[in-house]
């Protein structure tokens, strides 16, 4: 099936580690070290500067080379975006509610609320009604 002959696959099967082997995992340890040291927010270039930081000198194609074999992936910080302007002379609505959320039968008060969802064509935006009595959602619109 392998189509190797059965003395040289047990010649390989007992064959220690090489040293080229033992020296990739070592570094893809200290890779893995350096990448979760950023909170999975370190790519490639970063990991590489913080190897350099503790004294390892290594190219960006060898870390990139690492972190593809082991999965790491980053995740980039997203930048905080303001979506609420409350610095406005519009009207505002009345609080009916007066922060009382306790209701006695269904169908007497709804609340609802909006969200702002990015998307590839421009923000969608999510409306949610609730019913207090059930905490169900009744309706909502995108």
């Amino acid at each position: 099936m392998l189509e190797v002959s059965r003395s040289g696959y047990y010649d390989w099967q007992s064959r220690p580690v090489s040293k080229r082997a033992r020296e990739r995992q070592l570094f893809d340890i200290e890779v893995k070290s350096a990448f979760e040291a950023g909170k999975g927010h370190y790519g490639r270039d970063r990991v590489r500067l913080e190897l350099g930081f503790r004294g390892r000198k290594a190219s960006r194609k060898r870390v990139g080379a690492s972190m593809d074999r082991q999965g790491l992936r980053f995740k980039p910080k997203r930048r905080y975006r303001v979506t609420t302007n409350s610095k406005h002379d519009l009207p505002v609505a009345q609080n009916l509610l007066n922060r009382n959320f306790i209701v006695s039968a269904p169908n007497q008060v709804l609340v609802s609320d909006i969200t702002y969802l990015p998307s590839r064509t421009g923000w969608l935006y999510l409306t949610v009604f609730i019913d207090l009595f059930s905490r169900m959602v009744v309706g909502w619109c995108g």
